[in-house]
């Protein structure tokens, strides 16, 4: 190298094509000694390329929302028992040691992902356990193990899933199961009927609710299909004309997506995942078509379903009417929503504190309507910065979309930050009465662990494509560095 430096400059102050380059390309070239001596010093420099930027700014704001925990929990824990003299630590600890597990899998799986999608999760999963605790000490241990469940899925889905490439390749048998626990519910012996929706099978003490996978790996079918029919779908682009709109490569699968979500909701008796699942559907055709009369004819063909629902089942009858007027019904079947009216009004602007409200007079709060809990004892802050932390997940994933590799890696991310986004409108939306009740719950806050599970495995799927959408600039410099090495290699060699 000593030689070729030193014969090289040499050529440099004799031959005059390469005067305007001499200085720069020389400085190049020191540069480029400077790394390989760092190579050859071995794991310092192995490190610093491992434990990216990303990771380092993750890590920080991890430590951030692992302080914001501890005085949550603190604060609910007097707000509680104002004269303990000993506050239980051990599981909040355990809680509080999640981030950290999830930021070692990035640093170990996908070192250069995005570094602010992992600790707004980790903020609504730690504020949803300080709820979940303060409304019931119980449920909230069984989140923390349905929390490590999620954590444990999450690596494994990172460490298998190690190119998004192997998402599309087996987007048939992703299909077939996500029809198969479509069904699950509805087969005796198996399925259990809960609030009269038959969306839960029981494994020994355990309940689960496999529609949450099922739509995880229908929206991965979904968006490999509509990626692979592009150019027979894209037909549709361009001009607007009647007969591009009643295409039938088009109106075929909304037809029979409409049929599937309307023989689930009548079947299982649930409008929330049907609602879910349509949408999911309709939005990836809209993508691929950029067609906005298809998003509105499937939601018009939705609700017409919806309406007829409600003239069948009792239970989706009961939410549209409890939606327009609860107050007529406030003794009975309106309870539930005029005590999350009260509480919301309660809490006004700052809330009354963590642990000094009576959010429990809501039934059924730490599942469906633990956003009015979070609005009686945080107030209108507490509710906002929630819901500001999740149209910056919508947005963190939507940026991931924009940087993906191709054209199915972008269509998965943002499916699933579609879904992620619509799943929090729904719930919060119900709670202020802005739309009517859905039955889903609110990701990474409420209880429950299939949510829970089901959504770090779609967290896990995007930090897959942010990995692989970002590159690390150490080596976006190398490899310019080395690039212009090369060429000033065969410069010097012509003649």
């Amino acid at each position: 190298m000593q030689r070729f430096r030193t014969n090289l400059k040499s050529k440099l102050s004799c031959d005059k094509r390469f005067v305007p380059l001499r200085r720069t390309q020389i400085r190049l070239f020191q540069i480029y000694n400077y790394n390989q001596k760092k190579e050859r010093r071995g794991a310092r420099l192995k490190i610093s390329e491992f434990y990216t930027k990303n990771r380092r700014s993750e890590l920080g704001m991890i430590l951030i929302v692992t302080i914001i925990f501890i005085l949550a929990y603190l604060l609910a824990f007097f707000g509680r028992f104002p004269n303990a003299k000993s506050v239980p630590i051990l599981v909040p600890i355990l809680m509080a040691l999640t981030p950290f597990a999830i930021h070692l899998t990035n640093v170990a799986f996908a070192p250069n992902s995005d570094s602010a999608f992992m600790p707004i999760v980790a903020l609504l999963n730690d504020l949803g356990y300080v709820m979940i605790w303060r409304l019931n000490p119980h449920e909230a241990s069984l989140q923390v193990l349905w929390t490590y469940v999620g954590v444990v899925l999450y690596a494994l889905t990172l460490f298998f899933v190690d190119r998004s490439a192997i998402l599309e390749r087996f987007r048939f048998l992703f299909a077939l199961a996500g029809l198969a626990m479509l069904v699950l519910p509805l087969v005796p012996g198996i399925g259990e009927t809960i609030n009269g929706a038959r969306l839960w099978i029981h494994l020994g003490p355990y309940t689960f609710q496999p529609v949450e996978i099922s739509k995880l790996l229908l929206a991965i079918f979904f968006a490999s299909y509509f990626v692979e029919k592009n150019d027979i779908i894209g037909g549709a682009k361009g001009r607007q004309t009647l007969r591009d709109t009643l295409n039938p490569r088009i109106l075929g699968p909304l037809l029979t997506a409409w049929l599937g979500s309307i023989l689930i909701m009548l079947m299982e008796r649930d409008v929330g995942f049907s609602l879910m699942l349509f949408l999911v559907f309709i939005i990836t055709i809209w993508l691929t078509t950029a067609r906005v009369r298809y998003l509105v004819g499937g939601i018009l063909l939705f609700v017409g379903g919806a309406l007829l629902a409600t003239h069948l089942f009792g239970q989706v009858n009961e939410r549209l009417i409890t939606w327009i007027d609860p107050w007529k019904y406030a003794q009975t079947i309106g309870y539930q929503i005029v005590q999350a009216q009260y509480a919301l009004a309660a809490g006004g602007v700052s809330g009354t504190g963590l642990g000094l409200g009576h959010p429990n007079l809501i039934p059924v709060v730490s599942s469906d309507f633990i956003f009015a809990a979070v609005g009686e004892e945080l107030g209108l802050a507490g509710t906002s910065a929630m819901v500001i932390a999740f149209v910056l997940l919508v947005g963190v994933g939507l940026r991931t979309a924009l940087r993906a590799r191709n054209d199915f890696t972008a269509l998965v991310a943002t499916i699933f930050t579609t879904m992620l986004g619509l799943q929090a409108f729904f719930i919060m939306g119900g709670v202020v009465r802005l739309i009517p009740l859905t039955g889903v719950t609110l990701p990474f806050v409420a209880y429950g662990g299939s949510s829970l599970v089901s959504s770090y495995i779609l967290v896990a799927v995007i930090m897959r494509i942010s990995d692989e959408g970002s590159v690390d600039e150490f080596f976006v410099k190398a490899n310019r560095l080395r690039f212009r090495r090369h060429s000033l290699i065969e410069a010097q060699s012509r003649p």
